[in-house]
């Protein structure tokens, strides 16, 4: 896996390349998190984001699904902040509050 995108096979033997978000260690969890698209979207127009458990140390880890409510709510909150941080810098673009 490289740091910017790897390829997953499905059990048909289909490849999808996906894009690493970003990835964090979290210390209520004590587990490292890969946050990451295939830029497909859904129903609504939204792209669609997956997370799962990875080791940062093993080239090879296979990605482990996320089974609790309490490391989803600990991901969704970062997803939510940096949500927040991308609108607010957009609406700073727009708005021409970035200018220097």
């Amino acid at each position: 896996m490289d740091k910017n995108s790897f390829t997953l096979v499905d059990e048909n033997g289909n490849e999808t390349v996906y894009d690493v978000l970003f990835t964090f260690e979290s210390e209520e969890t004590q587990k490292n998190y890969i946050v990451y698209t295939d830029n497909s979207k859904d129903a609504t127009g939204n792209v669609q984001v997956y997370a799962s458990i990875y080791d940062p140390n093993d080239p090879n880890s296979k990605l482990e699904a996320i089974e609790t409510e309490k490391e989803w709510k600990v991901i969704e909150t970062i997803l939510e902040t940096l949500q927040e941080e991308v609108k607010k810098k957009q609406e700073e673009i727009m708005n021409g509050d970035n200018e220097q």
